[in-house]
């Protein structure tokens, strides 16, 4: 009855049966396709193809296809897709994403979408999380999709051009997530067309989906450039910061972990710095140096949040805890650690392009993925990014024992017992898998292991070279390794000889995860295709999860109750008030991350619009009229802004529009008050416009046309990548401030998006008025080579967002009357300029 009852609430179940009689035709026709010879076999790719051009969709050629792709892979690579891996492959090409527990092979589940979808002829990509497992299955994959005469491409860093782009024109590209969104803001970043490597994004297939699409949802990828700016100031902040006491000078709230100045210590920052208000608007600077140092101190902590190692600041990554090397803290948080730590600090960067994986994936045309553990995170699927996330029954029933939690008093009662457990299996020759959630805790517990003189392999950030190797070997009779939270992920841990007599491997938690997703993960490494394993969390009351979500009251409980530190307790009442702080934690981190997306939206759409015209600039043969569009909207802008329809004729200031006129476009002297007399506004106009074009025109006919069009196409590039990088620090300044438009009752995402708006539109103005001042004034050389405004190099920053360069604020001298010449030196009056934004 319970199962009925699911089947008619849970809209995945519906959809699982239809799927079940997709691959119910798929299995009628496994006998036909053994019957085929291997030639016969291969034939039926270019037969596919033509069927489609012919006008079959791919929903119509899928049955027949994947019966093909399961045959050949008996052939091949001596395994036969199960049933249930149909189902799974069914559900990547419908552009969902298939939940399918460790171990039931997900790699070949792609296969067959990978291929039905490459008949298309536009390219299909298959996204893993690292390297080694993108070059393991294209090569191991490779195989099978070569003997069906497709092509196939590995997508790795330090490819040459050419690689990069061969990889692309594959049928099928293996590659990192990292690799295919920097090679995206790359190609939006050449001089010449034939420099773009990526096709346009078709489809793609994202293997271990979770951690890509949530875990680093909030990471964005930035390619940057050094930005000038002195180093001192994280000096002198983290020298101030060192003499801050918690509770008296600053708040640290662990639950949102975020620092705050109190009165005490913002007095003591004006006396230490000799200023008289911090929050004066010349001293924004110095109060966010202050601020990250604070954060630094009180928030990141060694060997948790971060290593040292070679004398550099190396991230840990809080989800999969393997180091990010390479990668930087955002807004000076990484300086700020730098001199906590005593090492040089290095300058911060200039963002060049920058994009989230979120708003990088959803530009494919259709998105699929697979993972073990999706459904605690179905609503955040299913709103960001429209993909429903199935089920997919297992092909042998889960044989894995989860043991309700074990909760201790005390950190130190809860590794005891830990390490006594660990002791107890590896006598008896059961194999454990120890999960951490920090670098620190895996040393802890190694430490106390090596004390008991039980041999054991740490997989941790500061060792994952060997990574696969090691978690491969977990399975192995007498075998204890300690690994953080998803070190191996991807690698399948077979049982070693005479290991499931004992009762398969054991998992040990040492801490619950925020994310329930990330412990079923761990979980999950037990039990592959019908094994037997055990899985067992220990908690205490000091872990941070306890600490967040109020475990005082049970502590003065068990105090009261008298239990000692090594004493666990065993309450479902724990475990189910542990998860609903973890559902919390979840819920709280989908707000933050739906936010985010909000914000970056403002972002995409600009980014798409400049990426956009980019190309075409790259693309054109003639740019000349987009040159005298520019021209005419310059000048109509000028000319309004001086002698607008809201002032009689008599308040137009002439000689603003002249002497803008003669700065940006003609000679000094060329064009005088009286040559604009006695016609209204749009005369002013059609004559400018028109003296403009013929000045243009007599330009071009001095050089060639190639000369003309190459020397326009250098003066439009240079001009849109020079601002469109300043735009994006710009942007990300203003998302840095906007929250606290909140006390002003009004909302900081509606703020966001008109004030992004207008700085888009400005920033648009501004490349107009220097393409058109540049095609004008400029003189055209000979052999005059395009030029990348900045070297820039791929970083992956920390989770808080980009690496933005603050511009120093505008002091202002004398006022300036609203109708006095604006002192920018446009031209225009100072109420139609930056007068406007006073």
């Amino acid at each position: 009855m319970m199962g009925l009852l699911k089947k008619l609430l849970d809209p995945s179940q519906r959809q699982l049966a239809k799927i079940k009689r997709i691959a119910d035709e798929i299995d009628a026709m496994a006998d036909d396709m053994k019957k085929l010879s291997d030639a016969e076999l291969r034939m039926k790719t270019e037969e596919f193809k033509k069927r489609y051009a012919d006008g079959e969709s791919l929903d119509d050629l899928l049955p027949e296809a994947y019966a093909v792709v399961r045959e050949a892979s008996t052939r091949v690579l001596g395994m036969t897709p199960f049933y249930v891996q149909l189902l799974g492959a069914i559900v990547l090409h419908q552009g969902n994403i298939a939940e399918m527990k460790t171990g039931e092979g997900k790699t070949l589940v792609a296969t067959m979408p990978l291929y039905l979808n490459a008949l298309t002829g536009e390219g299909v990509h298959l996204v893993t999380v690292n390297e080694y497992l993108a070059q393991r299955d294209a090569e191991q994959m490779g195989k099978l999709f070569n003997f069906l005469g497709m092509s196939v491409g590995l997508n790795v860093s330090n490819l040459s051009h050419e690689e990069k782009k061969a990889a692309y024109q594959a049928d099928i590209t293996y590659g990192t997530n990292n690799e295919f969104g920097f090679d995206y803001l790359r190609d939006n970043m050449v001089l010449y067309k034939e420099e773009m490597v990526q096709r346009p994004l078709n489809f793609a297939i994202i293997d271990e989906v979770d951690s890509i699409l949530i875990d680093e949802a909030r990471t964005p990828l930035i390619i940057s450039g050094n930005a000038e700016k002195s180093t001192a100031l994280y000096t002198q902040a983290n020298q101030f910061v060192r003499l801050l006491k918690e509770g008296e000078d600053y708040t640290v709230d662990l639950k949102t972990k975020t620092v705050q100045l109190t009165e005490e210590g913002i007095t003591k920052a004006e006396k230490y710095f000799k200023i008289d208000n911090l929050y004066d608007y010349k001293n924004v600077s110095l109060n966010h140096h202050i601020h990250q140092a604070l954060k630094a101190h009180a928030i990141m902590r060694r060997d948790t949040d971060y290593v040292v190692q070679d004398g550099e600041i190396v991230i840990v990554d809080q989800f999969t805890g393997r180091l990010m090397p390479g990668r930087r803290y955002s807004e000076g948080l990484h300086q700020a650690i730098e001199a906590k730590e005593g090492l040089p600090i290095q300058r911060e960067s200039k963002t060049l392009a920058t994009i989230t994986f979120q708003n990088y994936f959803r530009m494919y045309k259709k998105l699929a993925g697979m993972t073990g553990t999706a459904k605690t995170e179905e609503e955040e699927f299913q709103s960001i990014y429209n993909m429903d996330v199935i089920e997919i029954p297992t092909n042998k029933p889960v044989r894995r024992i989860d043991k309700p939690d074990l909760i201790f008093k005390t950190m130190e009662g809860k590794f005891k017992a830990v390490v006594n457990e660990i002791v107890r299996a590896h006598k008896t020759g059961q194999p454990v898998l120890v999960g951490t959630v920090s670098v620190e805790t895996s040393e802890l517990l190694s430490d106390m292991l090596k004390k008991r003189g039980i041999p054991h392999n740490v997989l941790n950030a500061k060792n994952h070279a060997k990574e696969a190797e090691i978690i491969a070997q977990a399975g192995q009779k007498g075998a204890v390794t300690i690994a953080t939270n998803m070190a191996g992920r991807g690698t399948d841990i077979k049982l070693g000889e005479g290991v499931k007599e004992l009762g398969g491997l054991y998992i040990i938690g040492t801490e619950r995860h925020e994310s329930r997703r990330i412990d079923n993960q761990l979980r999950g490494r037990a039990g592959r295709q019908g094994d037997p394993g055990v899985s067992q969390f220990y908690l205490s009351l000091e872990d941070e999860l306890m600490r967040r979500f109020g475990s005082e009251r049970m502590q003065a409980m068990l105090d009261r109750l008298g239990m000692s530190d090594d004493q666990p307790i065993e309450s479902k009442l724990v475990t189910r008030s542990v998860e609903s702080a973890q559902k919390r934690v979840e819920g709280n981190n989908f707000d933050a991350r739906k936010q985010l997306l909000q914000f970056d939206d403002v972002m995409r759409q600009q980014r798409e619009i400049i990426y956009k015209q980019r190309y075409e600039v790259l693309d054109s043969e003639d740019l000349s009229e987009d040159i005298k569009a520019m021209m005419k909207s310059v000048i109509e802008r000028n000319v309004q802004a001086h002698a607008g329809d809201d002032e009689l004729p008599e308040e137009w200031d002439l000689k603003a529009i002249v002497d803008y006129m003669n700065a940006k476009i003609f000679d000094e002297g060329e064009i005088t008050v009286d040559d604009l007399k006695d016609k209204d506004a749009d005369e002013i106009v059609d004559w400018l416009y028109e003296k403009a074009v013929a000045k243009y025109k007599k330009k071009e006919e001095a050089f060639s046309p190639e000369q003309m069009r190459e020397f326009e196409r250098i003066i439009l590039l240079r001009t849109v990548d020079m601002k469109w990088m300043d735009h994006i620090d710009a942007m990300e300044q203003l998302r840095e401030g906007i929250h606290l438009r909140a006390y002003g009752q009004v909302d900081p995402f509606r703020e966001y998006q008109i004030e992004g708006f207008r700085m888009f539109e400005e920033m648009v103005e501004s490349i107009e008025e220097d393409v058109v001042m540049y095609i004008m004034k400029a003189e055209i050389e000979e052999n005059m080579q395009r030029q990348k405004v900045a070297e820039g190099e791929a970083v992956r920053p920390g989770a808080d967002g980009g690496e933005p360069v603050k511009k120093k604020p505008i002091v202002k001298g004398k006022k300036v009357g609203r109708n006095d010449p604006c002192p920018c030196g446009s031209g225009k009056k100072y109420k139609n300029c930056h007068g406007r934004f006073a």
